[in-house]
């Protein structure tokens, strides 16, 4: 498998490890900056290795084992490690807030479709005392006829 080593120039001072660390970033082959990866299988378990950052969404072949043997290559697999954790967090904090505006759009289209309902229901009570009122009207209209036939009837 290949591997290709990029390194980014940058201005300031040279003297300062961390810059150079920075600046000094293993390049995978599509161009991406590697991540720090744990072989999880085979002989060389538990052996961090660059890998592409992509990977497995990607036909990247990048895979270079890190033989731990250089104090700077440490230091600088270590703050690969920490990009690479901070790197994952944001990602996973992205989907929880693209999750959390996805459930908010739907809460606010689930409390109108409540107050639609809420309105039905208010005027679905009007109705049923409307239609309550006009039935006992009704009854004692039907009574007051009956009283006004028998008096008829008898005053004949």
């Amino acid at each position: 498998m290949s591997a290709r080593k990029g390194c980014s120039t940058g201005s300031g001072s040279s003297s300062n490890s961390s810059r150079r660390l920075l600046q000094h970033r293993m390049k995978c082959n599509c161009g991406n900056d590697a991540v720090i990866r744990t072989v999880k299988n085979g002989p060389n378990v538990g052996s961090k290795f660059y890998g592409c950052p992509l990977w497995p969404d990607t036909k990247c072949d990048m895979f270079k084992l890190i033989d731990g043997s250089n104090d700077v290559e440490d230091l600088r697999v270590q703050l690969l490690e920490k990009n690479t954790t901070i790197a994952e967090m944001e990602v996973v904090q992205k989907l929880k807030d693209d999750k959390i505006k996805i459930l908010q759009k739907k809460k606010g289209s689930l409390e109108e479709e409540l107050n639609g309902l809420k309105c039905e229901m208010s005027k679905l009570k009007v109705d049923t005392v409307k239609e309550k009122t006009i039935k006992a009207n009704l009854q004692l209209a039907l009574v007051i006829v009956c009283v006004f036939f028998i008096i008829m009837y008898y005053l004949k």
